[in-house]
């Protein structure tokens, strides 16, 4: 395969791109009860940090979208990774020059996560408009890569703190940012193509997206897909532990890792039944799957039963975010860029929203976070009102129309 004309080379940096995502969202967290230990952090600090960081990517998908097409995707996608990478570097560095370590996590993070939403906004259109079939499993498979990508952080972060020691954790900050910065040499290379040269330039503009009654339905969708996923997924390390009384390796490994195994599993699977079951069938199913997870790990006498609900909260939540984009397309065929930059914006407000309801109901009742969990279950089941909604909208085919459709 020749790296500059072949178009599977643009998917695995693709690929590579998803990983790097899954690192920057789910390192850290692995770190909180040591950041808590070793800088004295509240969990309210720790839940500001979440919230930074989604809240950061939102709003560079707010900029993105207006300027990602303008400036190029190659461009935009390599100083994605060029701001992932200094980010993991700076986090290892910062907290010890700064007077505040707080401040210096503050401003870590703010730095990858400026990588991590113009990956999140040029990814998935840089896969779609790849000349390739398949669309909604190629979706759902590029999505998988951050699951595995989250396992990988899990389980090597893991095995070095046990053979290093956690004390050393800026060691392999350092470490894991070679695999952006590789990224950054492997986009410069391969061959990208736009939405607009796929659709022939007729792609709606913001404007015209935004006063369609069917993109704010598939915005809601993607709020809810965001926070059914993180709620869960960032707190599961500290729940595994505080919640459910084991050591960090076997919580790292039973709640995170375990939640990304079943999520990649569950996004290889929706990949291969995408064309025998309808997308909404598999989402509402999922939705469904989640709440009953959800009420696994929070109400659990059992610390193997929580731990399998975070398991089981991985395999459903899984379809969701992927397929939400897949189901946009076939709804909102002409959306183009604008419409990508404009989910992934919903999908980090929900990425932030989401823990962050976790960790502030949780800090009110002493820490509980089995409480805070409990109180995310509203996303799912928001996610499922959404979908039987969505299920009556005709698909809009016209990029030049800008009329309701529900």
């Amino acid at each position: 395969m020749k790296i500059k004309t072949d178009y599977r080379h643009t998917v695995n940096a693709c690929y590579l791109g998803y990983v790097t995502q899954a690192i920057i969202n789910n390192f850290a967290p692995l770190l909180f009860l040591t950041f808590q230990r070793d800088y004295g952090l509240s969990l309210g600090e720790l839940s500001f940090l979440v919230s930074l960081n989604f809240g950061v990517q939102l709003l560079v998908d707010c900029i993105a979208a207006k300027y990602a097409d303008r400036l190029g995707y190659r461009r935009c996608v390599i100083l994605a990774h060029i701001c992932a990478g200094g980010g993991l570097i700076a986090m290892a560095v910062l907290p010890e020059i700064c007077s505040v370590p707080l401040l210096g996590l503050i401003l870590a993070i703010v730095l990858y996560a400026v990588g991590g939403g113009l990956i999140e906004v040029l990814i998935s259109p840089i896969v779609e408009a790849c000349p390739s079939g398949r669309k909604e499993a190629a979706m759902s498979l590029l999505h998988s890569f951050y699951c595995w990508g989250h396992m990988g952080v899990v389980l090597l972060s893991t095995l070095f703190f046990a053979l290093a020691g956690i004390r050393h954790w800026k060691i392999l900050a350092i470490c894991w940012s070679a695999v952006p910065l590789f990224n950054v040499w492997y986009f410069s290379k391969v061959p990208i193509r736009t939405l607009a040269e796929n659709r022939e330039g007729e792609t709606m503009t913001g404007r015209q997206l935004i006063v369609r009654g069917s993109f704010w339905l598939m915005i809601l969708l993607m709020v809810c897909a965001g926070a059914s996923e993180q709620s869960v997924s960032q707190w599961a390390s500290a729940f595994a532990e505080s919640a459910l009384h084991v050591s960090k390796s076997m919580g790292d490994i039973a709640g995170p890792c375990a939640f990304a195994c079943f999520m990649g599993t569950a996004r290889v699977l929706s990949a291969k039944l995408s064309e025998r079951i309808s997308l909404e069938r598999i989402m509402l199913g999922s939705s469904f799957l989640a709440v009953v997870s959800y009420l696994l790990i929070s109400l659990s006498p059992y610390p193997l039963l929580g731990l399998f609900g975070c398991a089981l909260c991985g395999f459903s939540v899984a379809s969701l975010w992927p397929s939400t984009f897949s189901l946009s397309m076939k709804k909102i065929p002409s959306g183009g860029t604008a419409m990508f930059a404009f989910f992934a914006l919903a999908g980090d407000v929900g990425c932030s929203v989401g823990p962050f309801l976790v960790g502030s109901v949780s800090g009110l009742f002493q820490d509980n976070l089995r409480i805070g969990i409990l109180a995310a279950v509203i996303f799912p089941l928001l996610m499922a009102g959404g979908l039987i909604l969505s299920s009556r909208v005709r698909p809009h085919v016209s990029a030049r129309a800008g009329s309701r459709d529900i």
